[in-house]
């Protein structure tokens, strides 16, 4: 009988990263003499109240987040931070992990949110664990960051296939008072392709800023890539940042775009992140008149 109990106790930790709960050892049948007695000789070691490693404690954060969520009860998910690091959209885990829960439910050594607005759209299995969606995750998130990391973080996830602007705008419907929604609110309404550079962002927000249409970000010309597109006016616009154009084969390679667009009659323009952001006025102003003149040259109203 103990020898069964225990092989079930590990086929169930092996499923939850190392861990078991007070309650599925009391449904295998252990009572609390059974359980003492385990932890005792350190068969079961508490990690959290009322869950336990089986044999050893793990040390890898995903399983210490599987755990952590355990310890939460029925319905609990990782989410916020410790979510973002889980769907690679941050980097690094940082203590405490953060769970959120329905109703309110403290575990020392947790970070405990509360939502009733977690749908099963919300909720997604990832690496073993039960973690927010990416598109949830984006809006627990965005509330905590400045408007260049937001952006980051939102195209890096698109670009990682994660997060999509459907899945982005379904949950934004039904959230419409979360602190993130306003913030989220024109990645969706605007659409195109994600950008791939703070470069890219920060052009995208120079063009917002004044008042230049908006352009296509990372579109096909000719044959060819280009990183911004005026497409009523036919002129793109390079990002030139010195450590993606350094070497010879990028050099050709950028030569090569140049003259087969300009062949499609589309004019190039290149902007470097100096004259983007310790000249802006100025950048503006002579984008402006290019547009201008390619709209006359055209008969563009």
């Amino acid at each position: 009988m103990p020898a069964r109990v225990d092989g079930a106790i590990a086929a169930l930790a092996a499923g939850q990263h190392g861990h078991v709960t007070r309650a599925q050892l009391l449904e295998l049948g252990l009572g609390d003499h059974g359980i003492g007695y385990r932890v005792g000789i350190s068969r079961l070691i508490p990690v959290y109240a009322g869950v336990y490693a089986v044999g050893h404690v793990p040390t890898a954060p995903v399983a210490r987040a599987g755990g952590a969520v355990l310890a939460c009860g029925r319905g609990a998910v990782l989410s916020h931070g410790s979510a973002a690091t889980l769907w690679g959209i941050r980097k690094r885990w940082q203590s405490p992990f953060e769970v959120t829960v329905r109703w309110d439910r403290r575990r020392r050594g947790i970070r405990i949110h509360r939502s009733r607005t977690l749908t099963r759209q919300d909720v997604k299995l990832h690496l073993g664990v039960r973690v927010t969606s990416p598109a949830r995750t984006v809006l627990d998130m965005a509330p905590r960051l400045s408007d260049r990391a937001l952006a980051r973080v939102v195209n890096d996830a698109r670009l990682a296939g994660y997060l999509h602007l459907d899945d982005l705008g379904e949950v934004l419907v039904r959230c419409p008072s979360h602190r993130g929604a306003t913030r989220l609110r024109p990645f969706v309404q605007t659409g195109g392709a994600p950008t791939r550079s703070e470069f890219e962002d920060a052009f995208l927000a120079f063009a917002d800023r004044f008042g230049l249409p908006r352009p296509e970000i990372n579109v096909r010309v000719a044959g060819h890539e280009v990183d911004a597109l005026f497409r009523d006016e036919r002129v793109i616009v390079e990002l030139d940042g010195f450590e993606y154009h350094r070497d010879r084969r990028s050099f050709e390679r950028d030569r090569e775009r140049d003259a087969a667009t300009l062949a499609a009659r589309f004019e190039t323009v290149r902007v470097t992140w100096a004259r983007l952001t310790l000249k802006p006025d100025r950048e503006a102003a002579r984008l402006h008149a290019i547009l201008r003149d390619r709209r006359d040259s055209a008969g563009i109203s």
